[in-house]
């Protein structure tokens, strides 16, 4: 197995994460350390954050991470056996929202917020691949909090790469990176703070019946 450690320090410069088969973009702290424990305090309050709940092998599994769902409009969003139905924007939502499509030259009408309380939890292998987001669409996360190592594993090389997510910091999935890599955030005993994640992304109208 081939594997690509990429560690990026505050930085404004951007990094190209994946070898191929799609487009992974880390562009450092997107934030100063003010506005992103700024933004962090009021998400951590403001947000009504909820255990996120899983259907496998017919069972219902709830997590100890917490989620929320906003978007333009009562979007529904389907994963792992399970709907969430969107709340509207809050001011500090659409904030982020603004600067991030002003950043990356894109535009979202949905965030699909993680809230994890610790290193010890965490999200296993997944792609991002839900017949309600726009098909090889960009997928821009804002972390938060404490800093935490996120892979990409290739689908059919099996090849890994990681990056380790800085408090305040963007990077951006697109093209056909869903189609062939895997992502994961792993937990680990080294971190005690809390993390907020923000996936900025694109829900597809006609799959929603609008």
């Amino acid at each position: 197995m081939n594997q690509h450690e990429l560690f990026s320090s505050i930085t404004s410069e951007t990094i190209s994460l994946l070898p191929k088969d799609g487009s992974v973009d880390y562009y450092g702290t997107l934030l100063s350390l003010s506005q992103a424990d700024y933004y962090l305090h009021c998400l951590l309050e403001k947000i009504p954050w909820k255990n996120d709940v899983a259907i496998v092998m017919n069972k219902r599994i709830v997590t100890k991470r917490k989620i929320a769902w906003y978007a333009d409009k009562p979007y529904k969003y389907t994963y792992s056996n399970t709907t969430k139905l969107a709340l509207p924007w809050i001011d500090e939502l659409l904030d982020l929202k603004a600067l991030l499509e002003e950043k990356t030259n894109e535009t979202y009408n949905s965030c699909l917020l993680n809230l994890y309380h610790t290193g010890a939890e965490g999200m296993g292998w997944h792609s991002d691949e839900e017949k309600d987001l726009k098909k090889d669409g960009a997928i821009a996360s804002l972390s938060l909090g404490a800093k935490r190592k996120f892979y990409f594993k290739h689908k059919q090389s099996k090849e890994t790469v990681s990056v380790g997510l800085q408090h305040g910091s963007l990077l951006v999935m697109k093209g056909t990176t869903q189609t062939h890599w895997l992502h994961r955030l792993p937990p680990t005993t080294k971190v005690s703070e809390p993390r907020v994640n923000l996936t900025f992304r694109t829900i597809v109208e006609g799959e929603q019946g609008y």
